[in-house]
């Protein structure tokens, strides 16, 4: 059995270990205490029966872009742990914690263009979509393969005409439309199925 649990600082040294088992792209030990200690609510482990680390999430938050958005740096999962879910776990608690915590608009990844495991994981279950097909990113890994820079908005946010043209982030519903502005009470306790009067 294996549970999805957010790290700690002591599963470091074995999600490093994780990452190089599965990965080409390998980090200093340094790489992963900066994440834990600036944004632990978005570092995510897969912990097998016995204790150990068999798949993680790494991601972080970039603010000085125009719009708030989180960023995966990195997922794996062993390879005898595949086929289970646990990197669509994984991502959905880090697109929570990017979500819930930072209010995040939209999580964005790098991918390797070869990787088609990868590819169908973030396009077909996970509604990633290229930021544009035609343009990749040349030689974005240290053995020169290129990558491909993919975006997902969160549940919560979704692009909507307004007036002239312009496009506004609003929280978007159960329904999938536009929640109405309302105190943060009255939205909750809507998204919970209640019936509410604001």
């Amino acid at each position: 059995m294996v549970c999805i649990r957010p790290a700690v600082v002591a599963d470091l040294l074995q999600m490093q270990r994780c990452n190089l088992m599965c990965l080409p792209e390998n980090y200093q030990l340094k790489y992963y205490f900066y994440h834990a200690l600036s944004w632990p609510q978005l570092l995510y482990v897969a912990e097998d029966y016995d204790g150990t680390i068999v798949g993680y999430v790494l991601a972080k938050i970039e603010e000085e872009a125009s719009e708030t958005h989180g960023h995966i740096t990195s997922l794996a999962v062993a390879r005898s742990h595949r086929k289970l879910g646990l990197a669509t776990k994984l991502m959905t608690a880090a697109h929570a914690g990017m979500e819930d915590t930072f209010a995040a608009h939209y999580a964005s990844l790098h991918v390797r263009a070869s990787n088609r495991g990868a590819l169908h994981l973030y396009m077909d279950t996970l509604g990633y979509e290229y930021v544009a097909l035609c343009d990749r990113e040349a030689q974005y890994y240290a053995d020169g393969e290129d990558a491909f820079d993919m975006r997902k908005p969160l549940a919560g946010f979704k692009n909507v005409k307004r007036g002239k043209g312009k496009a506004e982030t609003l929280p978007i519903g159960a329904l999938g439309e536009p929640m109405p502005r309302t105190s943060s009470d009255a939205v909750l306790s809507a998204e919970a199925g209640k019936s509410v009067t604001a």
